[in-house]
């Protein structure tokens, strides 16, 4: 199987006029830090923030008269869903939209938004996959047609117009890529683009450490399917990936890597602080694995791929606080105090040091205990001050036991 570039230019010209061409941005921060040329490819600017819209049109305009009548289903964590849903409100037909219960409300919304009176929602199950398995049975039962999210070779020439523009916006002077993997999609059109134009441009995935089954998938020479996923980053958590994908991405994707969610956060916040971008999770990963590629793209031209640009305001907290905990400047501690007077003071006084901050502290006094734990939240400045702070704890006699991510009571601190 293969994705030719007449295909991907034949998308290209269906979509003139329902997709934006979005910018080629040139980043001025990242070519300083990795000493290249870096650009990112803005498909957050898109009206439904994202790529996506680009491989679902092409899908569903391209249907017959007769398919159009029996009506489309999908399955989505949210992107695919808003792409989907706007091609149904502009060709007028009707959809059925299956989301997890735990894509981000915002997300939801906007879908409902995008496909007007066109579209139904329905939630269910905690992961796309589930949600996939469920529309797939509707599918069936009413007869419509299944609108994959990625594993299509509309779907992915669609896709396949982001490195039409990129490729041509640059007259072809581009040395690597770096794209983000979901299901496969976006990369599988990008890779069929570039590689058909210029084999020697190199073509890199990106995946978070929680999702990765496109890399897994590479490992064993075969489609597989994670047991669990992290599913942070929720435009790119997918258990198993397609096999017309895997296929293409076996032929012409160099590598693949992946990316701490920890890490994914810290470059969001750097893109919103620092370059006024809003990006979500997914739309991160490719910029945020420049890093592991520093080496390589050292003096090259390169673009990133930023995919979407969907993020619910409400999630900046978690994802500060992942932030701070990847890069070592947030612990939380099990800390048992003797039940005496003067315990508290030695501990701020003594343990704590000038610019270590206490962000948690719960604990209650038992009269009947010789001692009491208290949960307790630690900021540093710097990461190395973690060690000088447990040293000092353990010189005064004040018993202390540090909260891994493999405590279940992690996970009732950080969501």
């Amino acid at each position: 199987m293969n994705i030719s570039i007449q295909e991907i230019n034949k998308a290209s010209e269906l979509l003139k006029g329902i997709v934006h061409k979005t910018p080629l941005q040139y980043s001025k921060r990242l070519s300083k830090k990795y000493n290249a040329d870096i650009y990112i490819k803005r498909e957050d600017l898109q009206e439904v923030r994202s790529f996506k819209i680009r491989g679902a049109y092409n899908k569903i305009a391209s249907l017959t008269d007769e398919e159009k009548k029996r009506g489309v289903v999908t399955a989505s964590a949210g992107n695919h869903a808003q792409g989907v849903a706007y091609a149904c409100s502009a060709l007028k037909i009707k959809g059925v939209i299956f989301m997890p219960a735990t894509t981000p409300r915002q997300k939801v919304e906007k879908v409902q938004y995008f496909g007007d009176t066109f579209v139904e929602i329905q939630l269910t199950g905690d992961t796309f996959d589930a949600s996939k398995i469920t529309a797939e049975t509707y599918c069936k039962e009413h007869n419509a047609i299944f609108v994959h999210p990625f594993n299509d070779p509309l779907v992915i020439a669609g896709q396949g117009t982001v490195a039409h523009e990129f490729y041509n916006d640059l007259d072809g002077k581009v040395d690597v890529v770096v794209v983000p993997i979901g299901g496969g999609g976006l990369i599988s059109g990008v890779a069929s683009y570039i590689k058909q134009s210029n084999s020697k441009i190199k073509v890199i995935g990106a995946e978070p450490d929680g999702a990765a089954e496109m890399l897994e998938a590479r490992k064993a020479g075969k489609v597989v399917t994670l047991d669990k996923i992290d599913t942070f980053a929720d435009g790119v958590a997918v258990k198993t990936a397609g096999d017309l994908t895997f296929l293409l991405c076996e032929k012409y994707v160099d590598d693949i890597i992946s990316v701490p969610e920890g890490k994914i956060c810290t470059e969001m916040i750097e893109l919103y602080q620092k370059d006024g971008i809003i990006a979500e999770p997914a739309g991160a990963v490719s910029i945020t694995a420049l890093d592991s590629i520093k080496h390589e793209i050292k003096g090259k031209t390169v673009v990133c791929i930023l995919s979407g640009g969907n993020n619910d305001i409400s999630r900046y907290a978690e994802i500060i606080e992942r932030s701070l905990l990847y890069k070592g400047l947030k612990h939380y501690f099990i800390v048992e105090f003797a039940q005496k007077p003067g315990q508290l003071r030695a501990f701020l006084h003594d343990c704590l040091g000038p610019d270590d901050d206490i962000t948690l502290f719960e604990y209650y006094k038992r009269n009947n205990k010789e001692k009491g734990p208290a949960l307790v939240g630690i900021e540093l400045k710097y990461k190395d001050d973690l060690y000088p702070l447990l040293e000092r704890l353990e010189k005064i006699g004040i018993n202390i036991r540090k909260i891994t991510p493999d405590d279940l009571s992690y996970h009732l601190l950080v969501s």
